[in-house]
Formats: structure tokens, C-alpha cells, sequence
């Protein structure tokens, strides 16, 4: 648990981030369109990212040991700036989640779509291969740390295509995206604070 519940935790911070991947998840959701196919996609994308950060980035830091602190201190000034993001987003307000009209594209047409959203997001790298991977080196159990990640993923992306219908009013509201910046930036920074004082 000393490794799982940090890698579920930390998995789950930088997922719950508002942006084109989440709103695309919730939009399906609420129209009830592919919605088993369009979970497992997103969860089944970030367990190859994240197994590849997990894993990859250990040996990379066995082989080049200025590689590690290097990334750690890059990925403390990518989660400062993303909490400053989320803040400044939480402190102007405005954002809603638009839902409108039926939902009349193929499976197909629907997963590339969502790869796209994925794998041509430069944030998802970050994300995923060089926080999640540098993070990990720092505990005794990569592989739990890891698994703990990709469950997290799978947890997040199902809980919120099956539960965002029930979301659906309240993020209709300003004030609600308001709230979840607020909380994604703090967290972002308690995450960048850690990095710095290892």
C-alpha cells in the first residue's frame, strides 16, 4: 500500500484535470453514445503511457543518473505551472461544460477521435511517461506504484462516462468548473512542493 495508494492517488490528481479528453468523455456520457468503449479506450491509453513511464524511465535513470533530478526538478516547474493554470482558471470563471444536440457519430469515428484528443496532447507525455515515471523511481515498489496508476485511470474514466450523467447539471453551473480548478491546482502544487523537497 506504500507504493499503490501513492501511484493511485497521484494517477487520479493528474487525470482529474479539466481539458478536451474529459469534456469529450463527459459529452458521450451524457448523450449515452459508445460510452463502455469510449472508458476503455482512455484507460487502456494511459496504461501503455504510464507502464512505459513506470518501467522505461527506471532503467533510463540507472543508465544516466543526472537524467533523474533533471526530470524531477522539470516536472515541479510543469506542476507549478499547471496549478498556476488551473488557478487562474478557477479565479476567472466562465467555463461550462456545453452539451448539445445527438450524438450521431460511428464507433469508429468516435475512437479516433478520442486517440487523437489522447496521443496529440503534449500534457499526456508529461503527464503520464515523465511525472508518473520520475515520481516512481523515488518508492521501493515501481510495479505497485504503477499498477496503482493504471487502476486509477481505469476508476476515473468509468466512474465518470457511467456517473456524468448525473454531473451533467452541475457542471452546467460556472461556479462547479470553478471549485475543481481550485482543487486540481492545489493539489498540483502540494505535488511540485514534494519534487522539490525530497
Amino acid at each position: 500500500m506504500a507504493s499503490f495508494l501513492p501511484g493511485f492517488f497521484l494517477s487520479l490528481s493528474l487525470i482529474l484535470a479539466i481539458g478536451a479528453q474529459n469534456a469529450f468523455v463527459l459529452r458521450q456520457s451524457i448523450r449515452q453514445a459508445h460510452v463502455f468503449w469510449v472508458c476503455l479506450t482512455c484507460g487502456l491509453a494511459d496504461a501503455v503511457l504510464i507502464t512505459g513511464g513506470v518501467a522505461g524511465f527506471g532503467a533510463l535513470a540507472q543508465a544516466l543518473p543526472w537524467f533523474e533530478p533533471v526530470m524531477r526538478y522539470g516536472g515541479a516547474v510543469f506542476l507549478l505551472w499547471y496549478g498556476w493554470k488551473n488557478a487562474r482558471s478557477a479565479w476567472r470563471g466562465g467555463a461550462v461544460l456545453e452539451v448539445g444536440g445527438t450524438d450521431t457519430q460511428s464507433l469508429r469515428s468516435v475512437i479516433l477521435t478520442l486517440l487523437a484528443l489522447t496521443f496529440l496532447n503534449p500534457h499526456v507525455y508529461l503527464d503520464t511517461v515523465v511525472l508518473i515515471g520520475s515520481i516512481s523511481s523515488q518508492y521501493d515498489d515501481r510495479l505497485l506504484f504503477g499498477i496503482g496508476a493504471v487502476l486509477a485511470s481505469f476508476v476515473f474514466f468509468f466512474a465518470l462516462g457511467y456517473g456524468a450523467r448525473l454531473l451533467a447539471p452541475l457542471f452546467a453551473n460556472p461556479r462547479a468548473w470553478q471549485v475543481l480548478d481550485g482543487i486540481i491546482a492545489a493539489t498540483m502544487w502540494a505535488i511540485a512542493l514534494k519534487l522539490l523537497y525530497l
